[in-house]
């Protein structure tokens, strides 16, 4: 559609409205003058449809696409049409990436320099996206095109995920006209924590429920009700599914797949993903299988009466990435059948990050048990995975694969998730499709960095960057359109510099050389070297001349610091520019201190109908408490009252105080292992009706330890008086955790039930006319090493 706003002026966002200055007439029945029709605003003429697709954890050699031993057809498809980039980086962390990845600035830059739990007061490390730093969906919303995100979303500060906000950083309040998804690191594939918009909604209740499935069917409505009622507009979609983030979920008929895929181990897998990826060049012929850290074990080490149980954890996480890939596939369709496939701009990245190693040496049963710190022996470990291998994968389940299948999901490179230093833990596979503007099905071998994907969608689309978005002016988009590469495959590369820094890990990329020092493992957690300790290492990485291709070292086998002290040197300095220039410093490995700290609040009132999110919940761990509440019990109730009063957790660990058949109870479910229950005595009258205070006092035994038990008590005031209607023992408890996606309710559980008892309809009866948590002990002694482990490993 024509307009009479010029590309110059969208460099003002949103376009400032034009007033009409021309005559005017009296009555406006007078055949003159006309008035100049409203135009509504759209994109340059031609402008595409524009979809990003970005799964989670998944490691560079994990996909069929990238020579990986998971199908995945939808990528596959798209790759034969499209452009398969082998050397895209993204931060090797969650939050950092998707906050660069929808800013086009680097995470630092945005405050986005870790995980949101994790922030500080330094500029690179606040967790809160500047409105200097437009997102790409504002962008794009002010130009003229429908906005939507499905999905992720772990970018908002976690001040701002209670009820009351602020919200001014969820997806509505950054671009997005239309959020359905989850805000956080993960959630249950089966009982996510919801929300359109910033509105917690209930689960459907559906017996085949999945997420993914889901988030895919919002997506095919909202696609076919954009296209029905703005025909005339493009849309840009961010599909961000939680997957194939832990937990690994996924229904058995696609886990049963790859039964017996596996059962040569790791070494086995990285070694024949090795020859595939070089067989579909998407590395060199002459590239080398890097070798992992030495504290990841071997197969053949590992204890034969547990690997049954370690193949079965590849093969449900294997089902997870086809499953999530089918889901997608689904999405593409709807774009065939309203025909609009060919002018649609398709970003297709494999993975936030590496591969996650997050789910120690031997896998786990539920992921909370590592988090909250649980010593176990080796053989402890063993007999909980193979007691409920069969129930990996389901609702049963919070489960996680083992360190050495996410090293080989990285396949060629060393490290995972969390590592900066290395492409194990920064390079992933990404797929560009859009017929209509690639002459497609090859490889492109440039460097990219995920801040590239926003200014590559202004080329394409042919817009400016933004010097000034709702009146603020916006630091310079920092990444690189890559858009030069999409028909010129041999063209030379533009992104020439890129540092990387995650806890203290750096690396510096500069025109082929990389430069690196491992400064910390996944799994350590403190007395971590000082900053001069840190050995450096150096890796000709990438040659743009032919002739000097044999001197690549594509997978940063080979350490030429020895070789090129002086090029290290000047390596080495660069980085200490970029980190300078762009936020990086202070670099900040203190991974105990900066933590939120145990202290705080000491009482929360919620009304009947509350959800409130775990990270404003008040901290209850390893110390006394009270739950206290008024409840309202009609007369005319139709059988004895029953249901939640206040519940907090779910399936994997969490307590809550109800009332079934009458009998006022409390239950502490311990990481999904053991659930404990103190009941009212059975001589103890049931709940009656009327309006009264009902109340449970938990005194915790442990001391300055974590973990530990406590006594119970159930009361219920009767007059002017307390009557003790029942007491027992809870004889251990979670000391950092119940679970990423919890969250507590008031008059309701939805979601995971905390035990048998609130399975189906578990409203109450009556009226809760308040509830309250009261700490009543002073704080307990939470081990920070613990809490950390916990929140590093949500991303």
């Amino acid at each position: 559609m024509p307009l009479d706003r010029d590309l110059p002026k969208r460099e003002i966002l949103p376009i400032p409205d034009r007033p009409y200055v021309g005559p005017t007439k009296y009555n406006a029945a007078d055949p003159k003058p006309e008035f100049p029709p409203r135009l509504p605003i759209r994109p340059p003429e031609g402008a595409p449809n524009v979809i990003v697709i970005l799964i989670d954890d998944v490691g560079f050699g994990a996909s069929e696409t990238f020579g990986g031993p998971i199908a995945t057809p939808t990528a596959k498809e798209l790759a034969a049409r499209g452009l398969k980039y082998t050397r895209f980086h993204t931060s090797a962390l969650c939050s950092p990436t998707r906050a660069a990845l929808l800013t086009g600035r680097n995470p630092h830059s945005v405050g986005m320099g870790c995980i949101t739990e994790m922030a500080t007061t330094a500029p690179g490390a606040t967790s809160m996206i500047p409105n200097s730093a437009a997102s790409i969906a504002k962008i794009l919303k002010y130009n003229g095109y429908s906005t939507a995100q499905f999905g992720k979303c772990h970018e908002v500060p976690t001040w701002e995920t209670g009820t009351t906000g602020p919200f001014d950083h969820w997806p509505t309040y950054m671009g997005f006209e239309k959020f359905y998804g989850f805000v956080g690191g993960e959630t249950n594939q089966y009982y996510p924590t919801l929300y359109d918009g910033t509105t917690h909604i209930e689960m459907p209740e559906r017996g085949n429920y999945h997420l993914t499935t889901d988030l895919a069917d919002q997506a095919i409505k909202w696609i076919e009700t954009q296209k029905s009622l703005a025909p005339d507009k493009p849309f840009f979609m961010y599909f961000a599914p939680g997957a194939t983030h832990a937990p690994h979920q996924v229904p058995e008929e696609w886990s049963n797949k790859y039964r017996g895929k596996f059962d040569e181990g790791w070494d086995a897998l990285r070694a024949a993903t090795f020859e595939r990826q070089k067989g579909l060049s998407v590395i060199p012929s002459y590239a080398e299988l890097t070798t992992p850290d030495k504290d990841i074990p071997n197969w053949l080490d590992t204890p034969p009466e547990v690997r049954d149980a370690l193949k079965r954890e590849m093969e449900i996480y294997a089902g997870f990435l086809e499953h999530t890939d089918y889901q997608i596939g689904r999405v593409l369709e709807t774009l065939k059948t309203l025909d609009i496939f060919e002018n649609t701009l398709i970003f297709y990245i494999l993975g936030d990050n590496g591969a996650s190693a997050e789910g120690t040496f031997l896998g786990t049963f539920n992921e909370m048990i590592g988090f909250n710190g649980i010593e176990m022996t080796e053989q402890e470990q063993i007999d909980i995975i193979n007691n409920h291998i069969e129930d990996f994968g389901t609702k049963k389940a919070y489960n996680h694969y083992a360190v050495g299948w996410a090293q080989a999901m990285c396949t060629p490179y060393k490290w995972t998730k969390q590592v900066a230093s290395y492409f194990g833990g920064t390079r992933n596979g990404m797929i560009v499709h859009w017929p209509k503007g690639i002459a497609g099905g090859s490889r492109r071998h440039q460097f990219t960095y995920v801040t590239d994907v926003l200014p590559t969608i202004l080329e394409a689309i042919g817009l400016p960057e933004p010097l000034s978005v709702d009146g603020v002016l916006q630091k310079p988009i920092e990444g690189l359109s890559f858009f030069y590469t999409f028909n010129e495959p041999s063209a030379v590369e533009r992104h020439r510099t890129q540092y990387f820094e995650m806890f203290g890990n750096r690396g510096i990329y500069h025109e082929g050389w990389t430069a690196v020092t491992l400064h910390s493992k996944p799994w350590q957690w403190y007395n971590l070297p000082d900053y001069a300790d840190d050995k450096w290492e150096l890796y000709f990485t990438y040659a743009e001349k032919p002739e000097d291709r044999s001197k690549e070292d594509w997978t940063q086998a080979k350490d030429l610091a020895a070789v090129y002290p002086d090029k290290l040197e000047e390596l080495k300095n660069l980085f200490q520019i970029e980190a300078a220039r762009y936020n990086v410093f202070p670099l900040d490995d203190r991974k105990i201190e900066r933590l939120p700290p145990a202290e705080g609040v000491l009482r929360q009132r919620y009304v009947d109908g509350s959800f409130v999110a775990d990270p404003v919940v008040i901290d209850n761990f390893n110390r006394s408490f009270d739950i206290t509440a008024q409840i309202t019990v009609p007369a005319d109730i139709s059988g004895p009252v029953q249901g939640v009063i206040l519940a907090r957790g779910n399936d994997f660990g969490g307590f809550g105080l109800y009332a079934k058949n009458g009998v006022l109870t409390y239950v502490y479910n311990y990481l999904g292992l053991e659930i404990f229950y103190v009941r009212q005595d059975e001589h103890a009258p049931l709940l009656p009706s009327g309006t009264y205070e009902v109340r449970m006092e938990f005194t915790y035994d442990g001391g300055e330890e974590t973990g530990q038990g406590g006594t119970v008590k159930l009361f219920r005031n009767h007059g002017t008086s307390d009557i003790q209607l029942g007491e027992g023992v809870i004889p251990k408890t979670n000391p950092v955790i119940f679970n990423v996606d919890a969250f507590l309710m008031v008059g309701n559980k939805t979601g995971g039930p905390l035990c048998e008892d609130l399975k189906g309809n578990n409203r109450f009866t009556g009226t809760v006319d308040w509830a309250e948590i009261k700490i009543t002990g002073a704080p307990g002694v939470k081990s920070p090493e613990h809490r950390l482990h916990a929140l590093m490993a949500i991303e």
